[in-house]
């Protein structure tokens, strides 16, 4: 990633284009995570700038990753803070952890889509879980396999971008054993509805049509689009 990329992700999610994305998106996980000092576990971390995040607010995290020079910038990213009493780092494959009844919730935060297989690791997060722990995705829907930056990503790096739809994340966590589902709008879609847009005219076509959005969102979100789940055991 050379010495610019280390610095970025040092730095993220500040030093990220997608910066105010990044906040609404971990503020929303935040909402539905339960309070401090729970315990979290960060799977396919990365860099860590969600463990850090998370830990800085209170929680006690274990951050997860499978490629070590990500683990080793997670641990600078860690020092940069001074979390040491809050934050850990493993480094392992995310479809095979041995970590059985230890959290009060896991998340999946843009990570679950590059597994080789979805259902092996949302087990490893069902055995993760105490009884009554809750599990968060962050998850692109369908047609993120086909979208042109996922077909350079699959060139330049060799890695999976896959389709990873609430329907297919509910129907792999209730063949694993968790026992509840809820479908969350991303920050995304809300953002583009009031954040992105002029607010169009009353009883304009543009105003049902912004109308018809809002009341799918808050009433019957996408199985199929991106967006974020709770898994609950």
């Amino acid at each position: 990633m050379g010495r610019d990329g280390w610095t970025h992700s040092l730095n993220k999610p500040f030093s990220d284009s997608y910066c105010a994305i990044n906040l609404a998106s971990i503020g929303a996980i935040m909402a539905l995570l339960p309070p401090p000092p729970a315990h979290i576990l960060d799977l396919g971390c990365g860099g860590g700038w969600t463990s850090a995040f998370l830990a800085r607010a209170g929680y006690t995290v274990v951050g997860q990753d499978i490629a070590p020079d990500m683990i080793a910038l997670a641990q600078e990213t860690k020092a940069l803070h001074h979390l040491d009493d809050r934050l850990t780092f493993i480094c392992g494959d995310f479809e095979s952890l041995d970590m059985d009844g230890q959290f009060d919730a896991a998340l999946f935060f843009d990570c679950l889509h590059h597994a080789d297989d979805e259902r092996a690791a949302i087990a490893s997060a069902y055995r993760a879980l105490r009884p009554g722990g809750i599990l968060i995705t962050h998850e692109p829907g369908e047609g993120h396999s086909t979208a042109p930056g996922s077909i350079e990503a699959m060139r330049l790096y060799g890695v999976n971008e896959r389709d990873m739809p609430p329907h297919l994340i509910i129907a792999q966590g209730r063949a694993v054993g968790f026992r509840d589902a809820r479908v969350v709008p991303m920050q995304h879609e809300l953002m583009a509805i009031f954040y992105d847009s002029k607010v169009p005219r009353l009883f304009s076509e543009a105003a049902w049509l912004r109308a018809k959005r809002v009341l799918t969102a808050a009433f019957r979100p996408s199985h199929r689009d991106s967006a974020i789940v709770v898994l609950t055991r």
